[in-house]
């Protein structure tokens, strides 16, 4: 499914089922609901860095910018999915995002670049 056609079955609401690494895509931006760590669904936007197996490495790109390890299971729903071009892209070395890292994290503060808008 291409990134535009995936964007707009999003939108739509379509795709039904369990959420999984199939959902989502690296380089993308999303807007979420999700659960939180007490089991509140809460809105949130996010930078999708890395997908694996059971779970994805994304940074918030509202509040306070963590990078954090969401598992798909918590996801409740998709409900923007933006693919980020090259140049407004937010980089982070290979190894902070080596999924052995997050083994035993869940949350991460680190400060990326986005060489396009100057950060």
């Amino acid at each position: 499914m291409s990134a535009a056609a995936r964007t707009q079955a999003v939108a739509a609401g379509t795709g039904g089922g369990g959420m999984g690494k199939q959902d989502f895509a690296p380089d993308t931006r999303y807007t979420l609901t999700w659960r939180d760590e007490r089991g509140r669904e809460r809105p949130l936007n996010i930078y999708v860095y890395r997908t694996y197996d059971g779970f994805m490495v994304a940074r918030e790109t509202s509040g306070a910018g963590l990078v954090r390890k969401i598992a798909y299971a918590d996801v409740v729903r998709v409900v923007l999915a933006q693919p980020v071009p090259p140049a407004a892209r937010y980089f982070l070395p290979a190894a902070v995002l080596d999924e052995k890292n997050w083994r035993d994290r869940t949350t991460m503060q680190h400060y990326a670049t986005a060489p396009g808008l100057g950060k």
